[in-house]
């Protein structure tokens, strides 16, 4: 019984890692059957990083990524009229685009912006890559408020996965795009398009309601301090529920745990995951 059970644990361990998303490109013919047009877009099984090495490669700029946000958004209130672009380069949220961006020229507005809001795409790209169908799941657990809505969109993204990477750049898409074996040239375009497209629209939103906007700015900077008290308090309470319910910093070095939940049963023969329940 034992050596049955070993067995079919080393079938189902080889049947992991023998899928390699990195070798799918979006330009490879689709495979024989009606499905097959189908299946171009689906998350695919990955194998997991080369080493542990390279995966922590991957994983520490992002990790540095979400203290800045937090750092960000701690001190937001004192950064947005003092040290606008330093508030870019740490969170550009929207709401800081709209309301840093007037306080900017031009260039260091796009530079800036543009660097800070792409830096992170390609690394989650290469998690999808590497993780397939593992690093979808690992989202959706790790965002549970959108969770319905990332499963939507997995069911588009085959259609459509050139326009919402232009429309949404984010980190979930960005993950998909990886996961479904997008190529990294098409990746790379949209993401690039679509993140100049999004800072043009919030310049040209923050110049045509400078006034609403200006009054905010002034409003923030009057009570900078209480503020700021208020936004630190948020995000020392973020860390805490996030740590709380597995989702901290730390769960992003758990995307391997993922992959070795991955059943054989909902795996085909193409390496393609099959639904999950």
């Amino acid at each position: 019984m034992l050596a049955t059970n070993a067995r079919v644990a080393s079938d189902r361990l080889d049947h992991l890692t023998s899928a390699d998303p990195s070798t799918q490109r979006d330009d490879d013919p689709p495979g024989d059957g009606p499905g097959a047009a189908a299946d171009r877009g689906r998350p695919r099984v990955g194998g997991g990083a080369p080493s542990k090495l390279a995966r922590n490669l991957v994983i520490g700029p992002l990790i540095l990524m979400v203290i800045g946000g937090y750092v960000g958004s701690a001190a937001a209130p004192k950064l947005l009229n003092e040290h606008p672009l330093l508030l870019l380069a740490l969170n550009p949220l929207n709401r800081n685009l709209a309301l840093a961006g007037k306080l900017l020229d031009a260039p260091s507005y796009y530079v800036v912006g543009f660097v800070r809001l792409v830096l992170p795409d390609p690394f989650f790209f290469v998690l999808g890559v590497w993780y397939g169908d593992a690093s979808v799941r690992w989202m959706e657990r790790k965002s549970p408020t959108y969770g319905g809505l990332f499963r939507q969109l997995e069911t588009w993204f085959h259609k459509a996965r050139y326009p919402l990477v232009f429309i949404a750049p984010n980190n979930p898409v960005c993950l998909l795009a990886g996961a479904s074996g997008m190529s990294v040239t098409g990746f790379a375009v949209a993401n690039a398009t679509g993140t100049v497209a999004r800072l043009w629209l919030f310049r040209w939103f923050g110049n045509v309601f400078n006034g609403p906007l200006d009054a905010t700015r002034r409003f923030i900077g009057d009570y900078r301090i209480p503020l700021m008290i208020v936004s630190t308090l948020l995000v020392v309470l973020t860390i805490w529920s996030e740590h709380r319910k597995g989702r901290g910093l730390g769960d992003l070095a758990n995307i391997d745990a993922e992959g070795v939940g991955i059943d054989a049963e909902g795996v085909d023969e193409d390496g393609l995951a099959g639904p999950r329940p």
